[in-house]
């Protein structure tokens, strides 16, 4: 899924962000920035979930763009628990602008990195928001998060069965925004076999572009 892209290193507070481009087919829509799951259980921009994400918003013609968090590949710095890593997705946001044009930009992203976007969110102008499988509450006993809103179009898309994150706190916290969560029966957290069903669901909510 990596074939055509490109990795860059972008300076960030921490130091270099690697990040990787994936051109669509033609002149972009705009940027679709996609960040992947939590950097100390495994979490990297290859992660199976990000690359279907990345791959549904090229086929849609936006330029894909997704970066390791901090201490991951040859991104620089530690893990900060969502601070940094905010930061660092701004700064990335940025770059892709400068460097590929303004445009709409869409924001994704998948457990700890749907948690994060939900913060980046909340600091720019993003056209629309897919999240999969957004932690929300203690998990673990251990890690505690506490998702920003969103907006009310967001594509919220969590397995039913998943063991990290269970269906009932994306729904406490979707409750209240009164935001629809779209549940895939049978999946788990990686949505292991389920992978074509993201894809479907994010390119069915999407509109063509405006010259199709």
């Amino acid at each position: 899924m990596t074939r055509g892209g490109e990795r860059f290193s972008v300076p960030g507070d921490a130091g270099g962000i690697e990040t990787l481009v994936e051109p669509p087919q033609g002149s972009p829509r705009g940027i679709a920035l996609v960040a992947h799951p939590h950097p100390l259980f495994g979490g990297t921009l290859d992660n199976k979930v990000v690359q279907t994400l990345a791959r549904s918003f090229r086929e849609m013609g936006y330029l894909a763009v997704r970066s390791n968090f901090r201490g991951v590949g040859a991104t620089a710095g530690e893990h900060d628990h969502g601070v940094g890593e905010t930061e660092d997705l701004l700064r990335v946001l940025r770059w892709a602008a400068e460097r590929y044009g303004e445009g709409p930009a869409v924001l994704s992203g998948f457990s700890f990195g749907a948690y994060v976007q939900t913060r980046v969110a909340t600091r720019t102008t993003v056209e629309r928001m897919v999240l999969v499988g957004v932690p929300n509450g203690q998990l673990d006993g251990v890690r505690r998060y506490a998702p920003e809103p969103v907006p009310p179009d967001t594509v919220l898309i969590h397995g039913e069965l998943d063991e990290t994150v269970p269906l009932a706190r994306v729904l406490d916290w979707a409750r209240p925004q009164e935001l629809p969560v779209t549940v895939v029966p049978g999946a788990d957290h990686f949505f292991h076999r389920k992978l074509h069903i993201i894809r479907a669901i994010v390119q069915g909510a999407w509109k063509p572009p405006a010259n199709a």
